[in-house]
């Protein structure tokens, strides 16, 4: 039996460009993994520094009671923003210098480890990153000695023992592909009391103030479509279902714990007619991100009717040469989807369509946005691409991945300038400045070779 910490650690997102959700969300990843482990017989503890409110000092001290074996560290808060993580290791750094002390191998997880693990174990000091999707690939690693790595794929570690938590790239073997899970071979979530009652976060809801928990939950994993925006080459790619009734299981055990809003964290959430119908018997509410392309009036009213409060619909360009551009794969007109937004707007109290900087004239941006908020329908102002490592529009943008890569990224994002404003208050750093700036504790991290 081995002693698992599964660590999320106490985000914090100042001077960075990180365009996510602040508030805390449960990590379904480590949810997941934490159920398998379980099952394996291994001690397996999820320490959620984020949704428990504790600091960098608190959680070593937590890991230090434990003195785990193995200690898991993701570098995204939670599988619902691996596509658009924060780009720096600020955070993940401190975590990694301040546990490290307190176990005996430290694996680490997540965007970053899936598209650059070379740089990722050099700058974490960490023994072995997981490619891709981790869940069942994290048993096989925990119940592998460091020697026995090379039997193993989707993984990356230092060749030699010896050259552990040494700072250079090229003393890191990378072996097979990032790995994607079989989503029938996950099992319903459960999840603790403490940690459903500290998740009172109703994610992307406006129509209500959340008087109960929240929970994210998942009803597919990946996306058929390439659009150049989406970083997910390298994890969360391949459309899968999950059982309907493993799901329902999830969800019924969720609603039975006081749970009275969930998120669909699908890249896609498509229509479904039973799994809509199984909502609606259920009376809970809940929230979305899909394509507005793949629903007509039938389904949209079948959303409502099923408890839906809130969407996230990605529209990107008010032309079809702006969404052909990003390759959107629509085939819908810019009219035909704005009369299914408004349409939406009938049955769902809010309605979000979002769009991406693309080349569309300010007027023309202006027009659609005030005739869509005539009808009760929000829509952001164009955003800016980040060229996430893992995305087509790096490799458009900067070419093939390295080592260096979400340097070069976020060098190419500041190149005109940000200036402060939206979820940035503060004038983003640069990203090797911004990874060595100081937590609120005031204890800095040290520079490595890496850099």
């Amino acid at each position: 039996m081995m002693k698992v910490a599964l660590v999320n650690p106490p985000w914090v997102f100042d001077r960075s460009i990180y365009f996510g959700c602040r508030e805390a969300h449960l990590p379904l990843e480590y949810g997941y993994a934490r159920q398998l482990l379980l099952s394996r017989g291994h001690d397996a503890r999820l320490f959620d520094a984020q949704l428990m409110g504790r600091d960098i000092d608190a959680l070593a001290r937590d890991i230090e009671a434990f003195r785990p074996d193995v200690t898991v560290l993701t570098t995204a808060p939670s599988y619902l923003y691996w596509r658009c993580a924060p780009p720096e290791l600020r955070v993940p750094l401190h975590t990694a210098q301040a546990l490290r002390p307190f176990t005996r191998r430290l694996i680490v997880v997540g965007p970053h480890a899936s598209t650059t693990p070379r740089a990722v174990l050099a700058k974490l000091g960490a023994d072995v990153a997981i490619l891709g999707e981790c869940e069942a690939v994290l048993s096989q690693v925990v119940e592998s000695e460091p020697r026995d790595y090379d039997k193993l794929t989707s993984v990356a570690f230092f060749e030699s023992p010896t050259a552990a938590r040494r700072v250079s790239p090229e003393a890191v073997r990378v072996q097979g592909l990032p790995a994607t899970t079989e989503l029938w071979k996950l099992p319903a979530l459960g999840w603790q009391k403490r940690e459903l009652n500290a998740h009172r976060h109703h994610h992307f809801r406006f129509d209500a103030e959340p008087l109960g928990p929240g929970a994210e939950v998942e009803a597919s994993r990946g996306c058929p479509y390439s659009c150049t925006f989406c970083a997910k080459e390298n994890f969360r790619s391949r459309y899968r279902k999950r059982p309907l009734s493993v799901l329902l299981e999830e969800i019924d055990c969720l609603i039975d714990s006081g749970v009275q809003y969930l998120y669909f964290i699908d890249e896609i959430f498509a229509p479904d007619e039973e799994l809509l119908g199984a909502l609606r018997e259920r009376s809970i509410k809940f929230g979305a991100q899909l394509r507005i392309d793949h629903w007509n009036g039938d389904t949209l009213e079948l959303l409502g009717a099923a408890g839906c409060v809130s969407i996230e619909a990605g529209v990107e360009s008010v032309a079809p040469g702006g969404r052909s551009l990003l390759q959107k794969s629509c085939r819908q007109t810019t009219e035909e989807l704005t009369e299914r937004l408004i349409t939406a707007k009938q049955h769902i109290p809010f309605v979000q369509a979002n769009l991406i900087a693309s080349g569309d004239s300010s007027a023309a941006v202006s027009a659609w946005r005030e005739r869509l908020a005539t009808h009760g329908v929000w829509s952001n102002e164009p955003q800016r691409l980040f060229p996430y490592p893992g995305s087509p529009e790096y490799r458009l943008r900067l070419g093939s991945l390295d080592d260096y890569a979400w340097e070069r990224a976020h060098a190419h994002y500041l190149r005109d300038g940000i200036a402060p404003g939206g979820r940035q208050q503060q004038a983003p750093l640069p990203l090797t400045e911004l990874e060595h700036l100081p937590l609120a504790s005031g204890v800095p991290i040290a520079m490595t070779a890496a850099q």
